[in-house]
């Protein structure tokens, strides 16, 4: 009967691990999201940059809608894919093995938000026909950086989830 009683009250041991408890978990998606965020702002602080930049000199220089959008996409990955490789090289990576690790980790990322601020800008009404001091043509800017972003950012939260991709 005491042993009975002894294996009544010992306690209740689980085959699970750390990561499977509630509270990790929940923690570990809040980290993901986090990370997503901030992954998701990183990349459009270099897309919207190069993006910018690039309609602003098409404007400038009175190019027709396609030479302009070419020249956004352009510049949108050369400053996404700078700002993802100087961190790198301020680590003491090549210039190559750096482009690599962002190539793989951003250009998928960059790619959508490219696509998505570029329609965008090319469906909101009189947006890339609006003169550099028009404010249509900021408020339009403003929005498709931030369709941008929204169609960015499960990109970039599938991608941490995988490990493809961290913060820097």
């Amino acid at each position: 009967m005491s042993h009975q009683h002894h294996l009544k009250h010992e306690p209740h041991h689980h085959n699970h691990s750390v990561e499977e408890h509630p509270y990790f978990v929940k923690a570990q998606k809040a980290s993901t999201l986090k990370l997503a965020v901030s992954a998701t702002l990183h990349c459009l602080l270099g897309c919207g940059i190069g993006e910018v930049v690039g309609v602003i000199i098409g404007t400038y220089l009175g190019w027709g809608i396609p030479a302009t959008m070419t020249l956004a996409i352009i510049l949108g990955f050369i400053f996404g894919f700078l700002l993802g490789i100087i961190p790198l090289l301020r680590k003491g990576f090549t210039i190559m093995s750096a482009f690599k690790i962002v190539f793989a980790a951003e250009f998928l990322s960059i790619a959508v938000m490219e696509a998505f601020e570029v329609a965008a800008q090319l469906v909101i009404p009189g947006v890339m026909e609006a003169g550099l001091n028009d404010a249509l043509f900021w408020i339009g800017m403003l929005a498709a950086l931030t369709v941008g972003f929204i169609a960015a950012f499960p990109v970039n939260y599938y991608m941490i989830k995988q490990g493809v991709r961290h913060q820097h």
